[in-house]
C-alpha cells in the first residue's frame, strides 16, 4: 500500500478504538481485525504493533493479561482507565485533523463564484 506511512501515525489511535470497541484482544486478532474491517487495504506487520502496543502500555493506556491457550502463553490487551480517556481524546484529535485536510483539499466554493453553464 502506497499510503502506508499516514496510517503508521495512526496506529495507536487505531489500537486504541479497537480495544475500546472489543475489551480485551491479543496481538494477532488485532492484526486480523484491521485487515478486516478495512477489507485488506490495512495489514498491520508484528514490526509495527508490538512496538505501538508496549508504548501504550508505558504509558499507561493498557493493561496485560496473561492466559494459556492450547498450551500457549497468549498475551491479552485491555484499556485502563486512562486508556478509556485517551481513546477520547485521540479519536477528536483524528476528527479534527481529517476535518482540516478535507477543507485543505477541497476547499468549499466562495460565494463569488458563478457558475455558467
Amino acid at each position: 500500500m502506497s499510503n502506508k506511512k499516514l496510517y503508521r501515525g495512526s496506529l495507536s489511535t487505531i489500537i486504541l478504538k479497537l480495544l475500546g470497541d472489543n475489551g480485551r484482544m491479543y496481538g494477532y486478532e488485532i492484526t486480523q481485525r484491521v485487515k478486516e474491517l478495512t477489507k485488506g487495504e490495512l495489514k498491520i506487520t508484528e514490526g509495527a504493533l508490538y512496538p505501538s502496543l508496549h508504548k501504550l502500555e508505558a504509558e499507561g493506556h493498557l493493561q496485560v493479561e496473561f492466559e494459556q491457550v492450547n498450551n500457549r502463553m497468549r498475551k491479552y490487551y485491555s484499556l485502563t482507565e486512562d486508556g478509556t480517556k485517551e481513546v477520547v481524546n485521540k479519536l477528536l484529535e483524528m476528527e479534527m485533523f481529517l476535518q482540516t485536510m478535507q477543507g485543505l483539499l477541497q476547499p468549499p466554493l466562495s460565494s463569488t463564484t458563478e457558475f455558467i453553464p
